[in-house]
């Protein structure tokens, strides 16, 4: 039933009735002004039956066709010929939603993200581009919906088209096929695949990774401290930066040439200043291996520490340069 309700509400078996129209119950319709008058009219006036609307038997209650119900009134109709659904109340709703995408007066962008924001709170666990396929939206705007969704429940795993639950977190995934793995070693990578919610490709890459001793999840899967997260900023920033890389010692030298250094004690300062700080890139490639293994990490953290006050005082040398030009 649940994978129905994902993949195939408009195929399902309908039985076709007719029935009295005092019956029935109104819909529980995702449309915020409910029955269109004037639509309703316009169907009254066509010469011609109209489809059977659909109903829930459980409860009578209009699943789709609450205009044509209108219309048949209008016409002082006493009966009217309806397809019974069998499913579950939010089957019907989705079913609603999905039927007034497709044809009729179509829903409004608005009523179809409220619609969205619905189901994402009664099935945390639809994925989005399921759920964009029920209410005729894209699947980032119903992510968007299920972000700013500050009620909505959560749910650690989601129901695709195709029927199946993964979970959303990939590392969690490959986690629970890790340990099933370890646990179950002579299983199928087919049985392990379906227990974990994953692909039959991500287990068989996590058996391979257990029996080369390696952690089975990736690298970009696992979680960052922050500390890494804005080393990684810095080191993104000055890769930015490369084409800005120059030959440090052909600058230097025209610098020393420069009179308003050269010839003031405030000028060779800068000049020293500059010598002693300035690295280009066959500097340290010679020195990289001199290294030993053990004080890599600090001398790392001395190198990004310098990478960013170099760009900051170079940041500053920009403004004062814009400053004077101004």
């Amino acid at each position: 039933m649940l994978q129905r309700s994902v993949r195939n509400l408009n195929n399902v078996p309908l039985l076709s009735a007719t029935v009295r129209i005092s019956t029935l119950q109104p819909a529980d319709s995702p449309r915020f002004g409910g029955v269109d008058s004037e639509h309703a009219e316009m169907l009254a006036e066509v010469d011609a039956d109209l489809p059977p609307i659909l109903v829930r038997r459980a409860t009578m209650r209009v699943v789709d066709g609450m205009h044509r119900l209108r219309a048949a009134q209008l016409r002082g109709q006493e009966t009217i010929a309806v397809q019974f659904f069998d499913g579950n109340e939010e089957e019907a709703f989705l079913l609603a939603v999905q039927s007034n995408i497709a044809h009729g007066l179509p829903l409004k962008i608005a009523e179809r993200r409220s619609a969205a924001s619905r189901i994402i709170r009664a099935r945390p666990d639809m994925s989005d581009r399921s759920i964009a396929l029920v209410v005729g939206l894209a699947a980032k705007t119903v992510a968007s919906v299920r972000r700013s969704s500050d009620d909505a429940p959560s749910s650690d795993v989601r129901l695709g088209r195709d029927g199946r639950v993964r979970p959303v977190n990939p590392a969690e995934g490959r986690r629970i096929a890790g340990k099933l793995f370890t646990d179950q070693p002579h299983a199928s990578v087919s049985k392990i695949a379906r227990a974990a919610g994953v692909s039959v490709g991500t287990a068989r890459d996590v058996r391979e990774r257990i029996l080369r001793g390696d952690d089975p999840i990736l690298p970009r899967h696992r979680p960052r401290s922050p500390d890494l997260v804005r080393a990684g900023r810095r080191e993104a920033a000055l890769r930015l930066r490369a084409s800005e890389m120059v030959d440090h010692n052909s600058i230097l030298e025209n610098l020393r040439r420069d009179p308003a250094l050269r010839y003031s004690e405030s000028g060779r300062s800068v000049l020293r200043w500059l010598t002693m700080r300035a690295i280009s890139n066959s500097d340290w490639s010679e020195i990289l291996d001199d290294i030993p293994p053990h004080c890599a990490i600090v001398v790392a953290r001395i190198a990004r520490s310098t990478a960013v006050v170099w760009t900051e005082f170079a940041g500053a040398l920009d403004q004062r340069v814009q400053a004077c030009s101004a």
